[in-house]
C-alpha cells in the first residue's frame, strides 16, 4: 500500500514533453491585459476620489467640514478594524488547519479524489486563501462602516435619567449600548462560524477529517482546533442570551386579538426571561466541556451537553413559555398583563413627548350662547379661509409671472406681525424656478446650467381675507417684490424645485448671464444678474473642472467658455437634503417652509432625533403615521419610508438661506439625551437655542410630522387605565378626509389661530380631530401650541362626552351634501361646467361646542381655470348653512342678526330639538340621583323638568316635520360665481389696501 504526502506533486498530471516547443504570445499581447487592469483601477480610484473630494468641497461651502471628516474617519476606522480582524482570523484558522494536516494519509478512494483537488489547487493555494480572506474582510468592513452611527452613539451616549421598570437600568443602556453590543455579538458569531466552516473545509481537504470508508475519523489536531472554535462560539452564544434578556423590553408582540404591543409581557418576565438566564449559563457550561474535550480528546460528555443544550433551548425557550401562556395567562390575561400594560402606556407617552399633554372634558354643546360672537372672538376673528392645498393653481395664475416660475402643489401656513404687532395668519410660498416651463426650443446646456439658475420672490396672502371676486388678498406679490415684508434679497438659488446643479458667477466686469426676472424697462425685456454669494464650491482651475465634469458626467463643464475660474457650482440645493447632509443623524420633517427675516428668504427645516430602542414604548412606522390626504399628493417623509421608531423628539430647528445656501442648526429640545450625544460627536455644529435670530423665532411652528406621529399614538394611548386599554373599548381613529369622496387618506392636521378653553389669548396651533372607532361622530379635538414661548408645544386634548352625539368631520360633510338648499346652490355654482372644489373642513372649539367651517372654491372649466373662493359652509350642532362670506355664515349658524340675538329666533328647530334632548338627559340623571338619596322633593322637580324638556322636544320635532327651517335659505342678494373667472391678476398699487371682505 502506498503512502504519500498530501501536498506532493505526484499524480498531478503530465507536464510538457521534453523537446516540445511551446509558442509564447507576443510581448505586446502579454502586456495588454495588465495595462488595461491598471488603467481600469486608476479610473476607479479617480471616481472614488471625485466622490470624496467633491463632498469635501460641499461641506466646506457650508462650513461643516468637521461633519465630513468625523464621518469619513469613523467609517474608515470601522472598515479597517473589522475587515482586518475578519480576514485575519479566518486566514489564521485556515493556516492552523493546513499546518496541522496529517503527515501521511491512507489512500482511500476519498483521499484519491481529494488528492486531485489538492494538486490542482496547490499552485494557487496562497493566492486563493489571500483572495478569499480579502473578499470576506471587504464585505465585513463595508457592513461595519455602515454601523458608524451605532458606534458613535455607543461611544458618546449618556443617561436618560429614567430607569426601566423591569431591569432597573437607565434607558440610555437600551438606546445607546444595546445596538452596538448586538452588532459586536453578531460580528463575533459570524467570525467564529466562518472560521469553523473554513477550518472544517481545510481539515477535510487535507485529510484531517475523513467521513467515508473504514478510515473515517478526525485527527487529534483537528479535534483540538474544532473543539476550541465550537467552545468559543458557545461563549458568544451565551453573551447573546444575556443580551436577549434586555431586548425583550423592545420586542414587538401582540396582545389583544393580534393588536400591536411593544415591550415585556407576563410570559416574558416569568418564563422567557429566566429561561434566557438558564440557557446563558448552560451555554457557558457546555463551552467549558468543549474546551476540556478539545484538550483531553474525550467527547462523550461535551456531546451529551451539546445535545441537552439544544433540547433545553426548545423546552425552555419555546415549550415552557407556550405552556405558561396557555394555562396561566390566557384564562386571566387582563389581570396578568395589567402591570405590563401600564409599563407600556407610561413608556409610550413619555417616549413620544405626550406625558405632559392635558386632557380635559369638553361639554360638546349643540347650541351656542347669545354672546358667542364676543366671548369667542379670538377664534372667530381668525378663521382661515384659504386652503393651502387648494389655492396653489390660483397663486400660479396670479403670481407665476412666467412659465419658468412655479409654486409647489401645497403651500405653507405662517403668520406675520403686520398690524400693531399682532401676528396675522398667512398662506405663503416662494416663486421657484421650474426648468420644465422654459419655452420650447430654448432648452439647451447653456440655458439649463448657466442662464435659468434661480427663482425670484416671495408671495403671501392673508389667510382669513379674500377680495370681492374670491381671489387671495396678497400682501407680498409681484416681480420685483411689492408688499409689506421689505425683501432685500428675493433671489432663490436654494429651494425645493432647484435644478440638480447650476454654474453661476462670473469675473468682475463681465456682462450678467443669469436670467433674473422679466423687466419691460430693459431693452431685451429681461433683467440679468450675476451671483455674488458664497454658496456652492468655486470652480477654480482645470483640475476642479475635471472633478465636476466627472461628478456630473458632463463634458461641457470642461469645454464651455461660460465656465471660468470665478464660476461657482451649486448642487444638493433642496433645503431638506442640505440639512440631512449636514446632520446625517437627523430625521428631517417633510414640510420645510420659507420665511422672510432680515430682508432675506430663509427656509426653516425641523429635525428629529429618533430611536427604535426605547424600552416598552409602542413602535411606529414613520411613513404610515405621517401619510395623509395632503402628503399623498406632495412630498412625504419618503427618505425614512420604512423607519420604525419608539422615541422621537423635535430637537433641532435648522435654517437654510435661499440665496447662499448657508445651513445653521439650532438646538431646540435642550433636554434630549440623543441630541446631546450627537452634539458630542460633532462638537460646534449645533448652535444654542438662545442664538436663534428673532426674525426666525417668530416663525417657528410645531412640526407636522411629529404631530402626526403623536396623534397616531394618542388615538390609543389617551387611555391611561390598563383595564380600559386592554378592552379596547375607547379607541379613537383619525377620520379620513371627508372633502375627498372615496379617499382612504387621513385628514391632514391644520394650522389654525384659535383660543383654546382656558387660554387668555388666541395662539397659532396645529390641530386635528378624532372619531370613535367605527363611528363618524366626534370623540376628541387635539391642538399643539405653535407660538414660541413658555407654552410652545403644549398639547391639549378636548374629550367629548361619550353619551352625547356630536357630529364629526365625516358626518358634518354628509350633512352639508344632504341639505337640499346647499346642494341646489352648489348646482348653480357648477353652471357653465365650472368645478366646485371643497376646501379643508376646519374644526374649531367654540362656545363649549364644535364649529365647522369649510370654504367652497369654484374653478372655471378648462386649463386656465383656477379656484376662487365663492362660498363658505358652516355647521354648529345640527345646523348647517352656506353663505357668501364667513361673517354671514357665522351670523346665520349662530342665528345672530346685527350683532344681537332676537328673543324669538334664539334657536332653529334642529337646535331646539337638540337642546331639549340634552335637557331631558340631564333631568333624568338628576331624578335618578335624587331618588337614590331619597330626596323625593328634588325627584319631583326633576320629573317636572323632564316633562317640560320632552314637551319641547316633541314641539320642535313637529316643527321640523311641519315645515322647512329657513336657516339655510339662500341669500337673495347673492349671485353665483362667474363661470369663467378672469385669467389675469388685478394688481393694486404698492401701499394701497384693496377692497376686501374680512373674516369674522
Amino acid at each position: 500500500m502506498s503512502f504519500e504526502m498530501p501536498g506532493s506533486a505526484s499524480g498531478s498530471g503530465p507536464g510538457p514533453r521534453e523537446g516540445t516547443d511551446v509558442a509564447e504570445p507576443p510581448a505586446r499581447s502579454r502586456a495588454l491585459a495588465p495595462t488595461l487592469l491598471v488603467l481600469g483601477g486608476l479610473v476607479l480610484l479617480f471616481i472614488v476620489f471625485v466622490g470624496i473630494y467633491s463632498d469635501w468641497l460641499w461641506f466646506d461651502s457650508v462650513d461643516k467640514t468637521s461633519v465630513f471628516t468625523t464621518t469619513l474617519t469613523t467609517q474608515i476606522g470601522l472598515f479597517v478594524v473589522f475587515g482586518a480582524v475578519m480576514g485575519a482570523v479566518i486566514g489564521i484558522n485556515a493556516a492552523i488547519a493546513f499546518r496541522s494536516r496529517p503527515t501521511f494519509a491512507r489512500m482511500t478512494p476519498e483521499q484519491v479524489s481529494l488528492q486531485r483537488y489538492r494538486a490542482s489547487l496547490e499552485p494557487y493555494r496562497l493566492i486563493l486563501a489571500a483572495g478569499g480572506c480579502a473578499f470576506v474582510g471587504l464585505m465585513t468592513g463595508l457592513s461595519a462602516a455602515a454601523e458608524w452611527p451605532t458606534y458613535q452613539m455607543w461611544r458618546e451616549g449618556g443617561d436618560f435619567g429614567q430607569t426601566d421598570p423591569v431591569f432597573g437600568v437607565d434607558i440610555g443602556f437600551f438606546v445607546f449600548q444595546v445596538p452596538w453590543l448586538r452588532f459586536l455579538l453578531g460580528f463575533l458569531f459570524a467570525l467564529l462560524l466562518l472560521s469553523l466552516v473554513t477550518a472544517v473545509a481545510v481539515h477535510y481537504l487535507y485529510g484531517g477529517l475523513r467521513i467515508q470508508g473504514s478510515d473515517r475519523g478526525i485527527s487529534p489536531a483537528a479535534q483540538t482546533h474544532l473543539g476550541i472554535l465550537a467552545g468559543v462560539l458557545l461563549v458568544v452564544k451565551a453573551g447573546s442570551y444575556w443580551l436577549d434578556r434586555f431586548e425583550l423590553a423592545t420586542a414587538s408582540q401582540s396582545l389583544v386579538q393580534g393588536s400591536g404591543f411593544t415591550g415585556m409581557k407576563y410570559v416574558d418576565a416569568n418564563a422567557i426571561l429566566p429561561g434566557k438566564t438558564i440557557l446563558m449559563f448552560a451555554s457557558l457550561i457546555v463551552a467549558i466541556l468543549l474546551f476540556i474535550g478539545a484538550t483531553r480528546r474525550r467527547w462523550a460528555l461535551p456531546l451529551i451537553g451539546l445535545a441537552l443544550l439544544v433540547l433545553s433551548s426548545i423546552v425552555i425557550g419555546w415549550l415552557y413559555p407556550a405552556i405558561v401562556q396557555t394555562f396561566q395567562v390566557s384564562p386571566t390575561e387582563e389581570v396578568r398583563e395589567r402591570p405590563y400594560i401600564q409599563n407600556n402606556i407610561t413608556a409610550t407617552r413619555t417616549s413620544y413627548g405626550l406625558d405632559g399633554s392635558e386632557v380635559q372634558d369638553y361639554p360638546g354643546k349643540l347650541v351656542a350662547p347669545d354672546t358667542v360672537m364676543k366671548t369667542d372672538k379670538g377664534t372667530l376673528d381668525n378663521i382661515r379661509l384659504l386652503d393651502p392645498a387648494i389655492v396653489s393653481p390660483t397663486f400660479r395664475q396670479l403670481q407665476q409671472i412666467r412659465g419658468y416660475y412655479a409654486f409647489p402643489d401645497a403651500l405653507n401656513i405662517d403668520r406675520y406681525p403686520l398690524t400693531s404687532g399682532t401676528p396675522q395668519g398667512a398662506v405663503v410660498s416662494v416663486r421657484e424656478l421650474n426648468q420644465a416651463g422654459i419655452p420650447d426650443g430654448q432648452r439647451n446646456w447653456t440655458n439649463d446650467k448657466t442662464v435659468y439658475t434661480h427663482g425670484f420672490g416671495f408671495v403671501s396672502a392673508y389667510d382669513n381675507t379674500i377680495l370681492k371676486d374670491g381671489k387671495p388678498d396678497f400682501f407680498e406679490r409681484d416681480v420685483p417684490p411689492v408688499g409689506r415684508l421689505d425683501i432685500e434679497q428675493p433671489r432663490v438659488y436654494f429651494g425645493e424645485m432647484s435644478p440638480p446643479y447650476s454654474i453661476v458667477g462670473a469675473p468682475v466686469g463681465t456682462a450678467p448671464q443669469e436670467l433674473d426676472y422679466p423687466d419691460d424697462s430693459s431693452p431685451t425685456g429681461q433683467r440679468y444678474n450675476t451671483y455674488e454669494g458664497t454658496g456652492g464650491a468655486a470652480m477654480g482651475g482645470l483640475f476642479n473642472r475635471l472633478v465636476f465634469a466627472t461628478k456630473f458626467q458632463d463634458a461641457n463643464i470642461l469645454l464651455s467658455d461660460l465656465v471660468n475660474e470665478d464660476s461657482r457650482v451649486l448642487w444638493d440645493r433642496d433645503p431638506s437634503d442640505r440639512v440631512s447632509k449636514v446632520a446625517p443623524w437627523l430625521t428631517v420633517d417633510s414640510h420645510p417652509y420659507p420665511v422672510v427675516q432680515d430682508g432675506r428668504i430663509t427656509w426653516i427645516v425641523d429635525g428629529y432625533t429618533t430611536s427604535n430602542q426605547y424600552p416598552n414604548a409602542s413602535r411606529t412606522t414613520l411613513s404610515e403615521a405621517t401619510s395623509d390626504a395632503v402628503t399623498t399628493t406632495t412630498r412625504s417623509i419618503s427618505a425614512q419610508a420604512r423607519t420604525q421608531v419608539t422615541y422621537m423628539r423635535n430637537s433641532v430647528k435648522a435654517t437654510v438661506d435661499a440665496y447662499d445656501g448657508t445651513v445653521t442648526l439650532y438646538q431646540w429640545d435642550e433636554t434630549d439625551p440623543v441630541a446631546q450625544a450627537w452634539m458630542r460627536v460633532f462638537p460646534g455644529t449645533v448652535q444654542p437655542k438662545s442664538d436663534i435670530p428673532p426674525g426666525v423665532l417668530e416663525h417657528i411652528r410645531y412640526p407636522e410630522d411629529i404631530f402626526k406621529v403623536q396623534r397616531a399614538i394618542v388615538s390609543r394611548y389617551h387611555v391611561t387605565d390598563p383595564s380600559t386599554f386592554y378592552s379596547g373599548g375607547d379607541v379613537w381613529v383619525i377620520p379620513f378626509d371627508p372633502t375627498k369622496p372615496g379617499a382612504s387618506a387621513y385628514q391632514a392636521p391644520y394650522f389654525l389661530t384659535l383660543q383654546m378653553p382656558g387660554a387668555q389669548e388666541p395662539n397659532f396651533s396645529l390641530t386635528t380631530s378624532f372619531s370613535p372607532s367605527r363611528r363618524e361622530t366626534l370623540a376628541a379635538f387635539m391642538a399643539a401650541n405653535s407660538t414660541p414661548g413658555p407654552d410652545y408645544g403644549k398639547i391639549q386634548i378636548l374629550q367629548m362626552p361619550r353619551n352625547t352625539v356630536i357630529p364629526g368631520p365625516t358626518q358634518v360633510q354628509s350633512n352639508f351634501e344632504a341639505d337640499t338648499t346647499i346642494s341646489s346652490q352648489l348646482t348653480l355654482l357648477r353652471a357653465g361646467g365650472s368645478d366646485v372644489v371643497p376646501g379643508n373642513l376646519l374644526s374649531l372649539p367654540v362656545a363649549d361646542g364644535m364649529l365647522y367651517v369649510e370654504p367652497i372654491y369654484v374653478a372655471a372649466a378648462g386649463d386656465q381655470g383656477y379656484p376662487l373662493l365663492q362660498k363658505v359652509l358652516a355647521s354648529y350642532g345640527q345646523a348647517v348653512v352656506m353663505a357668501d362670506t364667513v361673517d354671514e355664515a357665522l351670523a346665520r349658524v349662530f342665528n345672530v342678526t346685527g350683532g344681537t340675538t332676537k328673543e324669538s329666533d334664539k334657536s332653529t328647530a334642529q337646535q331646539k330639538l337638540a337642546q331639549a334632548l340634552e335637557d331631558a338627559s340631564k333631568a333624568y340623571a338628576s331624578g335618578q340621583a335624587a331618588l337614590a338619596k331619597g330626596d323625593f322633593a328634588a325627584y319631583g322637580k326633576a320629573q317636572d323638568a323632564l316633562k317640560n324638556a320632552l314637551d319641547r322636544a316633541a314641539k320642535a320635532n313637529a316643527e321640523i316635520q311641519g315645515k322647512k327651517s329657513d336657516v339655510n335659505a339662500p341669500n337673495p342678494n347673492a349671485s353665483p360665481a362667474p363661470s369663467q373667472p378672469p385669467s389675469e391678476p388685478q394688481g393694486e398699487p404698492a401701499g394701497e389696501q384693496p377692497d376686501n371682505e374680512q373674516g369674522a
